[in-house]
């Protein structure tokens, strides 16, 4: 989450100070063999000490690497990032290697006092892959564990760790082989550590020489293929190339000022994140995606919905959803607290404040959406464009919903309502019914389908949408299925094949049922069209 509509930089990457991703290899080997891995952590420090640290509460992992192991001594030096003995450090690394590299250096002034102490210059977090591999994370020293926490000493260049909107966009975007993947805003290279395992060609960009930097140690301690690294803005390092997947995690913070570059856009309000959606459309190839996370203005006379409409580019379908909405007094104590100010002068925290407040009144802004866009280059004639608030609880990672959302869509575009009674369907597997009544009535009042997977949607239905809904196997097409309700419950077939193919439209766009193609012809199955 750092790019921002600055001018680049002239030269390639460069970040003084920082490793050299020389020896990794064998530093990689090493952090492996002394078990500094998620599981590994979680059993040296417990579940307790493992959600405190999370939570930047450093104490119960202290008290639970008291030992002298190598797992014990490499959570206290890359984690705690405390000092540790030099015999400890090469007991648990090669130390040799690690000083010429850069990942530890000697603490001179416990050296001037003969104590003999290592620490180290980076931030090194266990993170686990997709499929249980084991990767790990660098970035700068106090803002990996629980991301930047409202740690004060910022400073305009601060690349973060891991953090929970990474992991939301890692688990949001789809997961199709793809021949080129473009990681905009690196940061410290999570995504393009994601997009490495089926992109052939990755690209990460940043406006920050040092978030490069960063991407590739992550890269190349995690045993990935090394990226591209570009420094620039927005899109201008990969002018004239088009990708299959974009991917960013966006400064999208809308403040006063571009105080912090891995948060605050350098742009107006919400133009960051409109501009970078609507550039996106002509970097996609035909049916890429482009998946960003943002946020954006709710804006007094304009409905928010249309707002976000009105960013998708041409020849691009969307799904864009609002997880939460916060008024300007929320939003501006939320990323006060984030880059410390709170625990400034009482004076300039109020002052800044005031800025905040003042933006926001200025550009008629009753609230901060935050969300997820998905685009897809699609070419339709008439492109969907979803745009929906959903601040329940979904189970990720949701690259496959988000990915058959889209199939539904080109589906439901192209069947109308005659095709749709020929069309054959599966109910979803993770889809329960319930009923709700008075106890010992003979119906219930309400009958709800609902999802335990992906978007965990609920939706009401009437006795022929839940009877319909349960017997859809992909035997029958939805024509015959109504055909055999209507003379069930003593209703004219005809009406009721009328009537229904919108609720049949409504349960597939909301993924409670999945087009099927029709048994093959001639089988037990077979049966006549519609």
């Amino acid at each position: 989450m750092s790019t921002n509509s600055l001018p680049a930089p002239d030269g390639p990457p460069a970040a003084p100070g920082l490793p050299t991703p020389d020896h990794s290899s064998r530093l990689r080997t090493a952090l492996l063999a002394a078990g500094f891995t998620v599981d590994g952590l979680l059993d040296v420090l417990g579940a307790a000490a493992y959600a405190a640290l999370a939570r930047s509460e450093t104490v119960p992992a202290l008290r639970a690497t008291r030992g002298d192991s190598p797992l014990e001594t490499l959570v206290r030096l890359f984690l705690l990032q405390l000092p540790v003995p030099a015999a400890r450090a090469e007991a648990a690394l090669p130390l040799a290697e690690a000083l010429a590299d850069g990942w530890v250096v000697r603490d001179e002034a416990a050296d001037r006092a003969g104590a003999g102490q290592i620490r180290a210059t980076v931030d090194v977090r266990p993170y686990g892959g997709p499929e249980g591999q084991d990767w790990f994370i660098v970035s700068d020293l106090g803002l990996s564990v629980g991301g930047a926490g409202g740690a004060s000493g910022h400073h305009e260049g601060v690349v973060l760790g891991v953090g929970g909107a990474s992991t939301t966009l890692a688990g949001l975007t789809v997961r199709t082989p793809v021949g080129s993947a473009l990681d905009l805003g690196a940061g410290s290279g999570i995504q393009a550590l994601h997009a490495a395992q089926h992109a052939t060609r990755v690209t990460a960009t940043d406006l920050n020489p040092r978030a490069l930097a960063f991407t590739r140690l992550t890269l190349a301690l995690s045993g990935a293929p090394e990226a591209e690294l570009r420094a620039g803005s927005l899109f201008e390092p990969v002018a004239g190339e088009t990708y299959d997947l974009i991917v960013s995690n966006p400064p999208f913070v809308i403040s006063p000022g571009a105080r912090l570059t891995y948060r605050d856009g350098g742009m107006g309000g919400d133009d960051l994140c409109r501009t970078l959606v609507q550039e996106a459309g002509e970097r996609l190839n035909d049916g890429g995606f482009a998946q960003f996370l943002a946020n954006w203005q709710h804006v007094e006379g304009e409905e928010w919905q249309d707002r976000l409409r009105s960013w998708v580019p041409r020849g691009c379908d969307a799904w864009i959803v609002q997880r939460e909405v916060q008024d300007p007094t929320q939003y501006a104590e939320l990323w006060l607290r984030d880059s410390g100010d709170h625990r400034t002068d009482p004076a300039d925290y109020a002052a800044r404040y005031e800025a905040w407040l003042d933006e926001f009144e200025a550009r008629r802004t009753t609230g901060i959406g935050f969300g997820w866009i998905t685009l897809r280059k699609s070419g339709a004639a008439r492109p969907s464009v979803v745009v929906e608030e959903w601040p329940h609880s979904v189970e990720q990672p949701l690259g496959e919903t988000v990915r058959a959302h889209f199939e539904r869509q080109d589906y439901l575009r192209t069947h109308d309502d005659a095709a749709l009674l020929t069309g054959h369907f599966l109910l979803a597997p993770e889809v329960v019914q319930e009923q709700v009544g008075l106890p010992g009535a003979e119906d219930p009042e309400h009958v709800v389908l609902r999802q335990h997977r992906g978007m965990r949607r609920a939706t009401e239905v009437d006795t022929v949408g839940a009877g319909f809904a349960g017997v859809c196997d992909g035997t029958l097409s939805a024509g015959r299925i109504l055909d055999a309700i209507a003379q069930l419950v003593g209703e004219d077939p005809v009406l009721l094949r009328d009537r229904t193919p919108q609720s049949i439209r409504l349960l597939v766009e909301e993924g409670f049922l999945t087009p099927t193609a029709p048994p093959a012809q001639g089988g037990p199955a077979a049966e006549g069209a519609g």
